[in-house]
């Protein structure tokens, strides 16, 4: 395990793409929320197919797949793939809260030490953060991440972080073509100027960015965003004008547009074509104008899908 830890110590952890697990759980998680289940043998082939293409980069959460999601990624992630993971904080803070969980996930996930781990909330920031940093001296957290943080509140994790020597590695935060709050704010600027990775979830908008397929199987979040979805075909056709261009389907597109932006996509994969699909993705680049393009034709929809502060009522004041 030491050799382990040694050599992925010598690697720079800016991944092109991160292959999200929200999706991963039992058959019935998926039938009712995703619309249809993938068996673990199949989520292990996607899980090779993320290694053989270098995108071995697996982000997980203890309540993903309704609590199934993290165990799985323990059993079917080796130690050739990297794992991210988070503590959300909620209620009141209790000393030790940070390190009993860390605990319980590492159980999860069969490993003494997780690559990435993110205070997902910004709540208790000192608190919280003090016991990460305490995990990480210890070796047990190779580096340290928020999520759904707004621009202040990442400046103040930072200075807690730079005053024990720690870099901050990154900020997870919603980030989509249809939704650009984040950068609009400045925070992402602030990310490029400080070095620090911006990872972005909901790239696809819970498959808004997914034109509908006739024969297509219903989830609860597709029937969720049916009425917004059909807003969305002006945009469609403009991705698949450009997506021609680089030999990318609709979804590659919204995929491709983050990673332009030189920012981490997250995607929820659970089969290898869905893995091939995010690697040639991100192995395009968007020309300025292309990105103009989309960005004008995305706001001439007036869509708005799930909200960079739809964490914020969880944030204790």
């Amino acid at each position: 395990m030491k050799e382990r830890i040694r050599q992925k110590a010598d690697i720079t952890l800016i991944p092109r793409a991160v292959i999200g697990t929200n999706a991963w759980g039992d058959a019935l998680y998926g039938k009712m929320l995703r619309g249809s289940h993938v068996s673990e043998d199949t989520m292990l082939e996607a899980v090779k197919t993320a290694v053989r293409l270098d995108i071995p980069f697996f982000d997980t959460a203890r309540d993903y797949g309704l609590g199934k999601g993290q165990p799985i990624v323990g059993r079917l992630c080796g130690n050739d793939t990297f794992i991210s993971a988070k503590y959300t904080p909620a209620g009141k803070y209790k000393k030790g809260q940070v390190k009993a969980s860390f605990e319980k996930d590492l159980k999860d996930f069969g490993r003494n030490c997780v690559d990435i781990y993110w205070l997902h909330l910004p709540n208790t920031i000192g608190n919280n953060l003090h016991e990460m940093i305490e995990l990480y001296r210890e070796g047990k957290i190779k580096n340290i991440g928020i999520s759904n943080f707004n621009l202040k509140e990442c400046k103040r994790a930072k200075a807690i972080l730079d005053g024990a020597g720690i870099p901050l590695y990154g900020v997870q935060n919603h980030y989509s073509l249809l939704d650009r709050k984040w950068e609009k704010e400045g925070l992402i600027d602030w990310c490029r100027e400080n070095s620090i990775s911006f990872w972005a979830w909901a790239v696809l908008e819970e498959g808004m960015l997914v034109p509908p397929k006739k024969d297509e199987k219903k989830s609860i979040m597709k029937l969720l965003f049916s009425r917004k979805r059909r807003k969305l075909y002006p945009l469609y056709k403009v991705m698949a004008t450009i997506g021609r261009n680089h030999r990318l389907k609709i979804p590659q597109v919204a995929m491709c547009y983050v990673s332009s932006k030189g920012l981490v996509p997250i995607c929820g994969c659970r089969k290898p074509y869905q893995v091939e699909e995010l690697a040639a993705a991100v192995s395009e680049k968007l020309s300025v104008a292309e990105i103009r393009q989309l960005e004008s034709a995305a706001d001439a929809t007036g869509v708005k899908i799930l909200g960079a502060d739809m964490f914020r009522f969880a944030v204790k004041k």
